[in-house]
């Protein structure tokens, strides 16, 4: 796990910054920073198309970095996703979709590292075997880990997933289809495809596993929002 050993403060003209001293201690829900539009090539807000001039001056979103006039970009806002020490100016749309991403950082990523049962099965398990183990994902953010009753399965490091899929059931009586687990793709150490099947059928208390499921889907669109900014 990560500490305030592995961490540092840096300074860049958007504001100060935690950051992990290297990559292999990144989260991977983290964004990189972006670069911001240059002045020299920005005459006009990118929303409203209000001109600047020596009244009208240039603001740069520190999300999308960017150029909007003071009333298209005049939230301040907390943005943990990019390591921010203070809330940062961000343009509207921004600031939208950022309300939505904080709210995983304090309500869903907290399910997810208190973990929740699940059976597994896939590419890496005993064939035609299930087994139940209680899965979290660590408290640095960077790996699924598994635990079950008689041994421990290899973690899956969340920067190698590929996809995750959401299982559902679709019952003649049931009005709309409902979460029965989750599988995961993703590359082991060897960097060989691998796949696992985290069911909750059989689960006799199912509710926590049912939001860690829910959790989980929202932070995947997260995993693979940071992936792309990363070839951008």
């Amino acid at each position: 796990m990560a500490t305030n050993a592995d961490k540092k403060l840096v300074r860049s003209k958007s504001g100060l910054r935690i950051v992990a001293t290297s990559e292999d201690g990144r989260s991977p829900f983290e964004l990189y920073e972006p670069p911001w539009v240059p002045d020299k090539e920005c005459h006009e807000c990118m929303k409203c198309s209000t001109r600047f001039d020596f009244m009208k001056r240039r603001h740069h979103c520190r999300r999308c970095g960017k150029c909007f006039c003071d009333k298209c970009c005049t939230i301040k806002i907390a943005l943990p996703r990019m390591c921010f020490v203070d809330p940062v100016r961000v343009c509207d749309t921004c600031a939208a979709v950022t309300r939505k991403e904080n709210e995983f950082f304090d309500k869903h990523l907290k399910t997810l590292t208190n973990g929740a049962d699940f059976f597994l099965s896939g590419s890496t398990i005993e064939e035609n075997n299930e087994e139940l183990f209680f899965c979290k994902i660590s408290q640095d953010q960077r790996t699924l880990q598994f635990e079950g009753e008689h041994r421990k399965h290899e973690p899956v490091e969340l920067s190698k997933v590929d996809s995750v899929q959401i299982l559902t059931s679709s019952a003649d009586d049931q009005a709309s289809p409902i979460a029965i687990g989750l599988s995961i793709k993703y590359k082991d150490r060897q960097s060989d495809q691998q796949f696992l099947r985290m069911s909750i059928t059989n689960l006799p208390n199912k509710k926590a596993s049912q939001l860690w499921t829910a959790a989980m889907q929202k932070g995947a669109r997260m995993l693979y929002e940071s992936k792309s900014s990363e070839t951008t």
